[in-house]
């Protein structure tokens, strides 16, 4: 089972590598065997509907998630797998999900896009663009009334940042000082649109400025820059000061989703974002530079995180579908 991340983060607030840079490179690195376990099985038929992969912005959840404490809560749009698995959610059910298998999180219903786990705050995983963003509004709300000293991580894109919803949540959040943290994931494309062809202001951290919500622009490829971002802006929020608001500049490999072939942007542009940007292959440098590690070590940590990831697919292939008689449950009529 993936290491739950709500412990909160003791180490100082510093780019500099240190031991705990080798859980990070883990939970990076689980995160993308695991979504590229996720495109091979939708690629055998074995996932349907939507699935939108997480690979190249592993940093962003991983880094967010180093800042928390337990309580605090995470509510996130449709490219959700990683911030699941960041969450310490068992893989094998967010993969057996993926199957529609009641071993899944949502037992099977719920699919890509809709897995919810109450108790590690996990609050989905939602289809409606920018819907997240009031829901976890609401949610910092709850834990403001009821006078808690936790917060809420709301992620949404870039595209999801020109939804109305988002600035009405702005407003509500700054008025009332609501402990949340607004993370736009800006991977440079709304589904197929560049964000500079579809948003007057391209600084999105600047989104929040009419509202005096204050906003970071993050490197999102390098997860020691996140933690740094989010301990800041984490801090901010439990001491009662209001939201904040963080643009992660980040990059997804694959298509928007897996039927998109994404023809939008070049090969050559892609090719360069893994080469010369790869969170990953970042961290796992700078492990070796520092002496954090070996190529042995780093070969243990791959080996356990694909053994984890194969006993993910089994599960999900052998657990069995959803009993018909399940088709109402937890549905609200």
């Amino acid at each position: 089972m993936a290491k739950a991340g709500k412990k909160q983060a003791e180490e100082p607030a510093t780019n500099g590598p240190g031991p705990e840079l080798i859980h990070y490179y883990r939970e990076m690195l689980l995160i993308r065997r695991f979504e590229e376990k996720a495109g091979q099985m939708y690629g055998m038929g074995l996932i349907g509907g939507f699935c939108h992969l997480y690979i190249g912005q592993e940093a962003v959840v991983v880094g967010m998630q180093a800042a928390l404490k337990e309580g605090d809560a995470v509510i996130t749009g449709y490219r959700d797998h990683g911030h699941m698995l960041a969450c310490g959610m068992d893989p094998k059910g967010v993969m057996a999900e993926l199957t529609g298998r009641i071993g899944g999180y949502s037992k099977g219903k719920g699919g890509s896009m809709h897995m919810f786990s109450k108790e590690k705050q996990f609050y989905g995983g939602h289809g409606i663009v920018g819907a997240q963003v009031p829901l976890g509004t609401g949610v910092a709300f709850a834990m403001k009334y009821r006078k808690t000293d936790n917060v809420c991580l709301a992620y949404f894109g870039d595209g999801a940042a020109n939804q109305g919803q988002v600035y009405e949540s702005f407003n509500m959040a700054e008025l009332w000082r609501l402990p949340v943290i607004y993370v736009i994931e800006n991977n440079q494309y709304a589904m197929g649109t560049a964000v500079a062809r579809a948003s007057a202001q391209t600084k999105l951290h600047r989104r929040g400025d009419s509202f005096n919500i204050p906003g970071k622009e993050v490197d999102g490829m390098d997860v020691l820059a996140v933690r740094e971002a989010a301990l800041e802006a984490v801090k901010w929020a439990r001491e009662g000061n209001g939201p904040f608001l963080l643009e992660m500049k980040t990059y997804r490999y694959r298509g928007h989703s897996m039927s998109d072939p994404a023809k939008y942007r070049t090969k050559e542009e892609v090719q360069k974002m893994r080469t010369e940007h790869d969170p990953i292959d970042h961290a796992r440098d700078q492990l070796l530079t520092a002496g954090l590690i070996d190529e042995a070590g780093l070969k243990a940590i791959d080996a356990e995180v694909k053994k984890l990831v194969a006993e993910s697919a089994e599960f999900a292939q052998t657990s069995p579908e959803p009993d018909p008689s399940e088709l109402m449950t937890d549905i609200l009529l």
